[in-house]
């Protein structure tokens, strides 16, 4: 089965200027899937339905969460816009405990929540976007309105669920 790929949904405003961001400055032909903040990587497929349970039960019983973006983060071969969601990183650890046994190396490591804009260029070519967008930017706020869950599909992701904030 497709792994699952858990991100954050976001309001209208801030994901449209995310994605705004990363249809501009993502390679193309490596642009897959729309702009997103990513909480699991890689959740194991066969266990869908118990996953999307929990999500449901979980998100229905919070409201929409605060996300400030403050600035821009180098990903070394990209950029990266900071997210800055107190919440959403207690929730995401959270589950990483209910599902510890299940989860890839990657999603053991400490969170660090952020949006990628350009990845797999040269550090010359990241550099100087970095550069070129951190001269300018302002702090954006807004919220995370729920979460949603995708399936891998080996290049672009299908939707598995998506769990409003509704508590």
């Amino acid at each position: 089965m497709a792994p699952l790929v858990l991100t954050l949904d976001l309001d209208p405003v801030l994901f449209a200027g995310l994605d705004a961001l990363r249809q501009a400055h993502f390679p193309p032909e490596r642009n897959f899937v729309p702009a997103h903040v990513t909480l699991f990587h890689h959740l194991p497929g066969e266990h869908e339905a118990d996953i999307a349970a929990r999500l449901a039960e979980m998100c229905a019983a919070r409201p929409p969460l605060a996300v400030t973006l403050p600035g821009l983060r180098s990903l070394g071969r990209g950029v990266a816009v900071v997210v800055d969601a107190p919440e959403l990183v207690t929730l995401r650890n959270r589950l990483a405990r209910q599902w510890a046994a299940a989860l890839a190396p990657q999603d053991r490591q400490g969170y660090r929540p952020h949006v990628t804009i350009q990845n797999k260029v040269t550090p010359a070519e990241a550099n100087r976007l970095l550069d070129e967008l951190a001269a300018t930017w302002v702090p954006v706020i807004g919220t995370g309105d729920g979460l949603r869950l995708w399936r891998y599909a080996g290049g672009p992701w299908d939707t598995a669920g998506r769990f409003a904030f509704t508590g």
